[in-house]
């Protein structure tokens, strides 16, 4: 079940470099994350996702700059603008209320420090009343609550699997009961396998522990057991937002349409596996109107002109959101864009 929001970005932007050699890489992004909610950020690679997530969190580094939009966290201890906030309210909010999960588990933990000592410096770094014993045993307890034995705390990172690895990550994020976890493809490498049992063990302890999480992946089949809501990245721009089962069955922008024909269905008829032509643009050559239209086969004239505003689809709920033009005017959707995908992964 999800709750009240917790955290509400509005018309975030982000530039790379500064003046005139400045490039837009995230433009006007907009989306709410409720508190117990699974957000799902989905594109291709390079659509502007872990800029998003480390921008909301103020963990971009140079030559990343905020240059407009709001981030508003509402936490235990009150609402904050984030990008408002002082490096004190900051070190405040961090890991005690919003915490990371990196990219790469083996180059995020230090590869010459013991496990124990990697959790008990985060603990320290942010809470000083517990004693070095305390801490020592809420690193134990953080461990078995990720389903890995006390034992391994005096282990070096490479002693442990890919799968270990990515848990002690959870762990670390969770030693301070934040309240958001954001994690960066946090199941980048791992096999199918681990995969599932580390989602599994995530969602056991979001239930456990109440916490919201913002999941950053290129892969969506990995988004349709985990989120309660996915939005769709491309070029900087968030291009639809929708309940994730509800994405999966009817898409309703080419783009999030052209990612669900791009990887197999389990069940039902086979199909031909089709591809989005072309490629991502430049974020230094961006095209004019919406960044998607040179490769849209729904295209009209207007696409090339004008970025479409963010709306809710014709006989949709406030739940569903898209920004494209087919949804203008009382336009009847193309068919193959209309029709139930059915997928059932």
């Amino acid at each position: 079940m999800t709750g009240e929001p917790i955290l509400e970005v509005r018309d975030l932007c982000v530039d790379y470099g500064l003046g005139d050699r400045a490039v837009r890489a995230i433009t006007d992004a907009s989306l709410t994350l409720r508190r117990g909610e699974v957000l799902g950020l989905a594109g291709e690679s390079g659509s502007g996702k872990s800029t998003l997530a480390y921008a909301l969190t103020r963990l971009l580094r140079a030559p990343g700059v905020i240059t407009g939009g709001e981030v508003r966290f509402h936490g235990r201890d009150g609402s904050l603008d984030l990008l408002a906030a002082d490096a004190a309210e900051l070190r405040r909010v961090r890991w005690n209320q919003i915490s990371v999960v990196f990219q790469s588990a083996m180059h995020a933990l230090n590869p010459v420090a013991r496990i124990d000592a990697q959790l008990t410096d985060a603990l320290r770094a942010h809470r000083a009343g517990p004693t070095a014993a305390q801490r020592t045993e809420r690193a134990a307890e953080l461990l078995r609550l990720v389903g890995i034995s006390a034992d391994r705390l005096h282990s070096y990172p490479h002693e442990l699997s890919g799968g270990m690895r990515q848990r002690v990550m959870i762990a670390m994020a969770l030693a301070l009961d934040p309240e958001i976890v954001v994690m960066d493809e946090p199941t980048t490498a791992l096999d199918v396998v681990t995969q599932r049992e580390i989602l599994t063990e995530l969602l056991r302890l979001k239930d456990a522990l109440g916490f919201a999480i913002v999941f950053i992946t290129h892969d969506l089949s990995l988004l349709v057991e985990l989120a309660d809501t996915i939005a769709i990245m491309y070029a900087g721009r968030l291009l639809e937002r929708a309940p994730a089962r509800a994405l999966f069955e009817g898409p309703r922008h080419p783009y999030t349409a052209g990612l669900l024909d791009s990887f197999p269905a389990l069940h039902g008829e086979r199909v031909r596996m089709e591809g989005i032509p072309g490629s991502p643009p430049a974020l230094t050559a961006l095209p004019t109107g919406c960044s998607f239209h040179p490769r849209c086969a729904f295209a009209l004239e207007r696409c090339a002109v004008d970025f479409p505003p963010t709306t809710v689809p014709a006989g949709d709920s406030a739940g569903r959101l898209a920004a494209c033009w087919l949804h203008g005017g009382g336009r009847e959707l193309p068919a193959p864009l209309a029709r139930s995908l059915g997928r059932n992964l």
